[in-house]
């Protein structure tokens, strides 16, 4: 029969090392753990959704997209009760008008998209419409955008969705996409 171990009965440096493993270990998991608890204390007064829209009244349509959402927690539909939690959340998520024309900014759309990593899934140009994939860094989520460009007056207005595939909440994770891409295609070429 063995005697279970007995760590005070270790020679001075090996319990030393054991200390310092332990302590290294420690400092690993806390730098891992680190940007989660960042984002959650971040989100900690935003609304649990996961569908964020430029335009609530009238949200872009993904198409293309929809067999790879085939049995995705969340449903490719737009919920109109988000609308007011959005709006309280993110006040300043709005379309964006850009002084080109439609077939000029889906095109810059796309290039802003493809800078971003979005794996587009579809281009519709006869309906101003790109629809993409976009993968969270760390926890490799997937989440669908879909842009929609209509013209207006001598120039184009964007509109943009994006929803998580899965969650309850995404943490304003669509709203940072949505903001970030805005600005990437309002920003000169």
């Amino acid at each position: 029969m063995t005697e279970p171990h007995d760590p005070a009965a270790d020679p001075p440096r090996r319990r030393s090392r054991l200390r310092r493993g332990v302590g290294l270990g420690a400092a690993v998991l806390a730098l891992l753990l680190a940007p989660a608890l960042v984002a959650l204390w971040q989100a900690r007064d935003l609304p649990l959704i996961h569908d964020i829209s430029t335009d609530t009244s009238d949200p872009p349509r993904f198409v293309a997209v929809l067999p790879l959402r085939a049995g995705a927690a969340n449903p490719a539909g737009y919920d109109p009760a988000v609308a007011p939690l959005q709006r309280a959340a993110w006040p300043d998520l709005a379309p964006l008008d850009l002084p080109l024309p439609p077939a000029a900014a889906l095109e810059r759309a796309e290039r802003v998209a493809r800078a971003m990593g979005w794996q587009i899934v579809a281009v519709v140009p006869a309906e101003g419409r790109l629809e993409a994939t976009a993968t969270t860094p760390l926890m490799r989520f997937k989440d669908d955008v879909v842009v929609r460009i209509v013209a207006r007056g001598d120039g184009s207005r964007v509109d943009v969705r994006s929803v998580s595939r899965l969650g309850v909440g995404d943490l304003g994770t669509n709203a940072r996409r949505i903001r970030d891409f805005l600005a990437r295609l309002a920003a000169p070429a």
